[in-house]
């Protein structure tokens, strides 16, 4: 074990919470102008597909800067490394919020997605190295919380905010919330040494690393699927006559994901591959109801709830079985798991923008259940290396994340 890991078999939670809230402002200050489209293109004179593009350019800053950052900073202390990407965030946040230049926004949005790249690939590094090895899974997914939750409340709240005191006030908001958080950072959170030269990996090490591919690939197949029908949730329960009730609808879907990131915390340390196994197995199984009682408002609850259950504990599940694969290595593997989640959310726009207009929402599901069980057969394969029988292996535990 790490000798600058806590022997306290208790969890840190104020630190692990501050990770979280650090997860909650990456999700929402990706997803802030989807909720306020109407307000930004006309505070900006453009249309709204050009507002749209504030999404888009965030997920490039995020997909191009996690790996070249994450290297770059590896023998940084990890507090040091933490408060940069917060800083960012705080910049580029009230940059957004005061800009009047389309052009300067998107560079905004841009560096905003960067600081969301190397935060991303910090969190669950950090979390682990937080408390003794056999806590590990349990402390990823208290820092993992935030991401439901701005899930579920973020664009909701956003929206909200934004038409209560303009679109503007609501990214000034985000960067009053950093500020607060930069505090919470440096009183509860420790502190740590980066990885020695003698302690890091190169990136092709870390990518042939037995187990870091096949877990890599459930994580783009699982999130691919995911993304298809979050991204187009809206036209797909609109068949069932749900048009205007989307946001109760993803409101079921996030409470249903905090439920399930609590069940993952209690298995993940004791049942990874089982949990993981199930998780996609449920949501292939639902992908079949939804497709078969689309036209169904309590089957659209019904299958969205399950659906969110399934999904709550996937950062979680994913990223301790590619840390664990990793050993050293986990920092940069989990950098390249913010590239292959950003590619999925990316993929899942495209490919459900292709489906939609070619077949329309009902083929969503048959779709889903494809990814769905290749992705299980990924999984179910990699029973050595990646997703492990038995209890996750904490006695030969990583020690420079």
């Amino acid at each position: 074990m790490a000798t600058d890991e806590k022997e306290d078999p208790k969890l840190p939670l104020a630190a692990l919470l501050a990770l979280a809230m650090t997860g909650f402002i990456c999700i929402v200050t990706e997803t802030l102008p989807a909720g306020l489209l109407p307000q930004i293109s006309n505070g900006l004179g453009i249309s709204a597909s050009f507002a749209g593009q504030m999404v888009t350019v965030y997920a490039l800053g995020s997909l191009l800067a996690a790996i070249p950052l994450t290297i770059a900073t590896q023998s940084w202390r990890r507090r040091t490394v933490l408060l940069l990407a917060i800083v960012g965030f705080l910049v580029f946040n009230s940059v957004t919020a005061l800009s009047s230049s389309y052009g300067l926004t998107l560079i905004a949005r841009f560096f905003a997605g960067v600081s969301a790249g190397l935060a991303w690939s910090l969190i669950a590094g950090y979390a682990r190295r937080m408390v003794v090895p056999s806590l590990q899974g349990r402390a990823m997914a208290v820092a993992m919380v935030g991401t439901p939750i701005a899930l579920s409340l973020g664009v909701p709240l956003g929206t909200w905010l934004g038409g209560a005191m303009g679109w503007r006030l609501a990214f000034g908001l985000m960067s009053g919330m950093t500020l607060l958080l930069i505090v919470w950072v440096l009183v509860k959170v420790p502190d740590y040494p980066g990885q020695a030269a003698s302690q890091r990996l190169a990136l092709r090490q870390v990518l042939f690393t037995p187990g870091v591919r096949p877990v890599l690939g459930v994580v783009f197949t699982w999130m691919l699927a995911h993304n298809i029908l979050y991204t187009y949730v809206a036209p797909f329960v609109s068949r069932a006559g749900l048009a205007d009730e989307v946001d109760r609808v993803l409101l079921a879907f996030g409470v249903a994901a905090l439920v399930g990131i609590w069940i993952t915390g209690r298995l993940v340390d004791r049942h990874l591959r089982q949990t993981v196994l199930a998780s996609l197995a449920t949501f292939a199984a639902v992908s079949v109801f939804l497709g078969m009682f689309a036209g169904s408002v309590l089957a659209i609850y019904i299958g969205v709830f399950i659906w969110g259950l399934t999904f709550g504990g996937a950062a979680t599940l994913l990223q301790t079985a590619l840390a664990d694969s990793a050993g050293e290595g986990a920092d940069v593997a989990l950098s390249m798991n913010v590239v292959v989640w950003n590619s999925a959310i990316a993929g899942g726009g495209l490919l459900g923008g292709v489906l939609l207009g070619q077949w329309g929402a009902g083929a969503f599901p048959w779709a889903l259940l494809l990814l769905l069980l290749l992705s299980l057969g990924i999984a179910s394969r990699a029973r050595v290396h990646g997703f492990a029988q038995g209890d996750r292996p904490v006695g030969a535990e990583v020690m420079g994340h």
